[in-house]
């Protein structure tokens, strides 16, 4: 019989994300030990390496590949779900997703990083760093190597899929991440990462993430 945990976990991969994403391809990669070792000396809580990433191949409904974390909602500390209201979130209370036109691997291993170090943040492994959220802009080194101009992630909240998601152990919200040119960093600072992002959608560089693409500014 699965814990209340394990049917969490079982309910977001099995019957949540196969109804807002498609078909599961390669399967998950989980975030391993390594994910964790290149950002922090401390201890690894055994639990994280757990986490990973999903890849869903392309549907009728969307055209291009899409990578999902799993494990940022997973319900770690809380073992009563009656006592959940709805405005609680699930553990963390976020997972992130990228997209892109064509398989690879590179979004998988962005990904990993990225919710290694969300995890990280929010257990206060960087002092008072926060974690990520809506608006932020994450360096992130040449996304697809070297050639890639795309150097930075911008957190953006979906608008062509479900933005928050409810679990029995609470709720959590979609992050959405866009690769974008230390151009468009700059362009962002100077506005906001919203006003970025509108503009990247009116030039077809948003919400699918080309790692070739040339800067829009």
């Amino acid at each position: 019989m699965m814990s209340s945990l394990e049917s969490v976990w079982a309910y977001r991969e099995d019957v949540l994300y196969p109804r807002l994403f498609g078909t599961m391809s390669r399967g998950v990669f989980p975030l391993g030990t390594e994910s964790f070792e290149r950002l922090s000396d401390g201890d690894i809580d055994p639990r994280w390496p757990h986490l990973g990433v999903c890849e869903y191949a392309p549907t009728a409904q969307r055209p291009s590949w899409l990578y999902v974390t799993s494990g940022g909602s997973t319900p770690w500390e809380t073992e009563d779900f009656s006592s959940v209201g709805p405005d609680d979130y699930s553990w963390l209370g976020v997972e992130f997703v990228l997209e892109t036109p064509a398989q690879a691997d590179w979004p998988v291993r962005a990904l990993q990083r990225l919710l290694a170090y969300h995890v990280l943040a929010s257990c206060g492994r960087f002092g008072d760093t926060p974690g990520v959220d809506y608006g932020h802009r994450i360096p992130a080194g040449p996304i697809d190597g070297d050639a890639s101009k795309l150097r930075v992630l911008a957190i953006c909240q979906p608008d062509h899929y479900e933005a928050t998601c409810q679990l029995d152990s609470g709720k959590f919200d979609f992050l959405h991440v866009v690769g974008i040119t230390e151009a468009e960093r700059d362009f962002a600072k100077s506005t906001s990462t919203d006003e970025l992002i509108a503009l990247l959608k009116e030039r077809g560089a948003a919400p699918v993430t080309n790692p070739t693409r040339k800067s829009a500014v």
